[in-house]
């Protein structure tokens, strides 16, 4: 498998420590007994995941396994909060989704370009003793700690962002089809699995409209239970909005190859289910005009049905078209 492809990975992620407060007591030169001045500590830096559009891969977090923010600095004399920590910030694809490890909780997700959301926050600063000064206790000589920052494995899980996604047996025409409409060029081969990692192209419409197509690696009977690659990127469909459905022409009884896939996606995820759907018949090139009018009579499927040929162009448009029309209803 390709190893420049990362979707999951495991990191261990540590917020900034507040910086302690001050105990400290005004001096000048005529002045004996100033009163307390001691300053706050600084807040400790917070961890926070940032949207970058131009990422497409966990690969970069592969080989930083701590992160760490900064801690804040301690507080001063003369009322001086200390600095706060540094922030740290990691950079993911957009579509990723961060959760502890240790509780399943999801710390954040970010969906859109320069997105920033802070998964886990740094400590607070300490109250310096110029804080607890009172009437009734003019020289406080204590100071709080700093707040601790939280720790964790953080889990980093990556679910690809398309307008539409392909789903369908290995060898169905699916790398074909993306490598003809938009500029993607995947692995094509006559052999199952050809497609180990997801493939992502713009699809050029009419004018200057256009959307985004996933090529997912081949579903098979069984994917939804750890079968075959499928499981592994079934997720990336939960962010799609069409679900495109390919089946070849030459399938022994497409009807039983498409309910199979509409199983296999309901056994992971019943709300998959619920999405805009097409059922599109590829390879169309490999049979007779006579042939494809007797099986258009006998496909039945709960969605529209476009049939087309990757490799004679023929019904692309159609299926453009079609897929166009059901974004934007």
């Amino acid at each position: 498998m390709s190893s420049s492809f990362v979707d999951l990975i495991r990191v261990f992620t540590k917020s900034g420590k507040g910086g302690a407060g001050s105990v400290h007591l005004y001096r000048a030169k005529y002045i004996d007994k100033g009163g307390p001045d001691g300053g706050d500590g600084g807040k400790g830096g917070d961890v926070i995941i940032k949207g970058n559009r131009n990422i497409w891969t966990l690969l970069h977090l592969r080989y930083k396994k701590h992160l760490f923010a900064g801690d804040g600095e301690n507080g001063k004399g003369s009322n001086k909060t200390g600095a706060g920590g540094e922030d740290l910030i990691i950079e993911v694809p957009v579509g990723t989704i961060a959760r502890s490890e240790e509780t399943g909780e999801i710390l954040g997700e970010v969906n859109e370009h320069d997105e920033e959301i802070v998964i886990r926050h740094g400590g607070r600063g300490g109250k310096g003793n110029a804080f607890f000064k009172r009437s009734t206790m003019q020289t406080p000589r204590f100071a709080q700690p700093g707040e601790m920052g939280t720790e964790g494995w953080t889990i980093f899980e990556l679910k690809l962002l398309a307008d539409v996604g392909l789903v369908g047996f290995p060898n169905a025409g699916k790398s074909t089809l993306l490598s003809v409409v938009s500029a993607a060029r995947p692995k094509i081969a006559d052999y199952p699995f050809t497609t180990l990692v997801p493939n992502v192209g713009i699809v050029s419409y009419t004018g200057y409209k256009s959307f985004v197509m996933a090529d997912i690696p081949g579903i098979i009977e069984g994917a939804s239970s750890g079968k075959g690659l499928g499981l592994r990127f079934l997720r990336h469909i939960e962010r799609n909005s069409i679900l495109l459905f390919l089946v070849p022409c030459i399938s022994d009884n497409i009807n039983k190859e498409y309910k199979i896939l509409l199983n296999e996606l309901k056994e992971f995820n019943p709300d998959l289910l619920k999405k805009q759907r097409i059922l599109g018949i590829t390879k169309t090139d490999l049979v007779d005009t006579e042939s494809l009018n007797k099986l258009k009579k006998k496909i039945k499927a709960d969605c529209e049905i476009v049939f087309f040929s990757s490799v004679s162009g023929n019904g692309i448009e159609s299926l453009k078209r079609t897929i166009w029309n059901n974004l934007n209803k």
